[in-house]
């Protein structure tokens, strides 16, 4: 193979650059993953992805440094971070580890909601509660994340006037989820974080 168009320019202002790129994607990634694992409660993966993730950067940064004329290089670095951050975040919302707190309020009785949710074994909890506009009933519910397309579809159908927020679950004790086979290695991911489950 001819190797004769490979002219220092082209490294310099070419490879390199890209090299640097995809470095800083990586990187990035693996960075906001591992920050995003530590909110989770996920402790046992994020320092071994923190080791990978600070060798690469190391690889990029030494590569930029000793090419500190090369504005090019630059270039390539700020955008692989802009890229890699996306990246993480496109990655973490794909897997959907973790758990939400979902709360809901309506003024209607919220009986058959909570019956359709208690029969697909997801652990509901409702109190009365007084609003801007009178008696309302407010229902509470812990599930998975990757559950609440699901759960938000229902509340719309049975509800599409009620309010409803979505919170973030650090960890938890006990509870009731509904059975979810497992999804391989994001099954495996999901089950470092700290909690038990109901029985």
């Amino acid at each position: 193979m001819d190797w004769s168009f490979l002219t220092p320019e082209i490294f310099t202002y070419v490879i390199l650059p890209v090299m640097i790129f995809c470095a800083r994607i990586c990187d990035v990634t693996m960075g906001t993953i591992r920050v995003i694992f530590i909110s989770k409660g996920i402790r046992y993966l994020a320092p071994v992805i923190g080791f990978f993730e600070v060798i690469i950067w190391l690889l990029a940064i030494g590569q930029v440094m000793n090419n500190l004329t090369n504005a090019v290089s630059y270039v390539a670095y700020g955008a692989g971070f802009a890229a890699g951050t996306f990246i993480g975040m496109y990655i973490e919302e794909k897997i959907s580890i973790g758990l939400s707190s979902v709360r809901i309020i309506t003024k209607e009785d919220p009986s058959e909601l909570m019956q359709y949710l208690r029969s697909h074994k997801y652990g509901v909890t409702s109190i009365d509660g007084e609003g801007a506009t009178g008696r309302v009933k407010m229902i509470f519910t812990i599930i998975q994340r990757q559950d609440l397309p699901h759960v938000v579809r229902i509340i719309k159908e049975y509800h599409p006037n009620a309010f409803y927020s979505v919170e973030e679950v650090k960890s938890v004790a006990e509870g009731v989820f509904p059975d979810r086979p497992a999804r391989g290695v994001f099954s495996w991911i999901d089950s470092l974080r700290f909690y038990r489950k109901g029985k």
